[in-house]
């Protein structure tokens, strides 16, 4: 038999923050469904077993607020149990208080309420949960949470060590003659660098051959601005993981995308390279 899977069941209130919590364990490697019926579990833990190279560690949100789920779930746990498995049941919960406040902030309707007030949803759902919720290995209160605090508790309590996990930084090369790329976090104007372009022998070759890569580079202004924007990256890229991003997407612009723009996206390829950080490059204008 196959080596057993590490399986997280994560249930418990509406508004708890449940789909949030999947999203981190998302980003840091679980394979991830919303909103599995329960009777399902073992047939797709048996899929995924099939693909251990690639899935290893599976999160699963479970609606819980059928009266069919409430029998199938403690059936479903002892077998996958039975099977070798690791599994825990993480149940969210928060106050009254805090499930009002966010239900009122995204105005939509409790789906316990039944016609009712979002009280009355909160108060049957409670009811309804009571044996899941005794079920659970662990009650997760998230109500002095926001989601960058919860992604940070989920991290550090069931992910790999933070050491373990990357941030990733998606670098792309641009002109803007062909307007400027729509996925950018932040978007740089490189255009008051020296052009290759206006150096006959440089004109048909791009920032990826080493005569354009040597005559951008070997500009001051331009390895000071490299210095500079190395270092403002190092400083805020932390500073963006720590506030739930596990991403940046920066955008570098030239003329027409084909010299400044994508040696420069090539030299902070190098320059990050070998670190912790996973970096992602695109030119998206060089071949135009």
């Amino acid at each position: 038999m196959a080596n057993g899977l590490d399986i997280f069941i994560i249930t418990g209130l509406s508004g708890s923050g449940k789909s949030f919590a999947i999203r981190a364990l998302e980003d840091n490697g679980f394979f991830c469904i919303d909103n599995l019926p329960a009777p399902l579990i073992p047939k797709f833990v048996e899929l995924c077993q099939g693909y251990q190279e690639d899935i290893m560690r599976i999160a699963l949100g479970v609606d819980v607020r059928g009266s069919q789920f409430l029998r199938a779930l403690p059936e479903v746990l002892t077998e996958m149990r039975g099977g070798g498995h690791h599994v825990q049941v993480l149940f969210f919960d928060a106050s009254d208080d805090v499930l009002l406040r966010r239900f009122s902030e995204t105005r939509r309707p409790h789906p316990s309420a039944a016609g009712g007030s979002v009280q009355d949803g909160i108060a049957r759902e409670r009811i309804a949960l009571e044996s899941i919720r005794a079920l659970a290995d662990k009650v997760i209160d998230t109500s002095d949470f926001n989601v960058h605090e919860l992604k940070r508790e989920m991290e550090q309590q069931f992910c790999d060590a933070p050491s373990a996990r990357r941030m990733t930084l998606f670098l792309t090369s641009f002109g803007y003659k062909f307007g400027i790329p729509h996925d950018t976090d932040v978007i740089l104007d490189v255009r008051f660098l020296p052009n290759p372009y206006f150096v006959n022998e440089l004109r048909g070759k791009s920032g990826l051959d080493r005569e354009v890569e040597d005559y951008v580079l070997s500009n001051a202004e331009t390895r000071a601005f490299l210095d500079r924007l190395y270092a403002l990256l190092e400083f805020t890229l932390p500073l963006y993981e720590r506030e739930g991003k596990s991403s940046l997407t920066l955008g570098l612009g030239c003329t027409g995308g084909r010299h400044r723009s994508v040696a420069l996206v090539e030299e902070l390829q190098k320059r990050f390279g070998g670190g912790s950080l996973r970096v992602h490059v695109k030119h998206r204008d060089i071949d135009k």
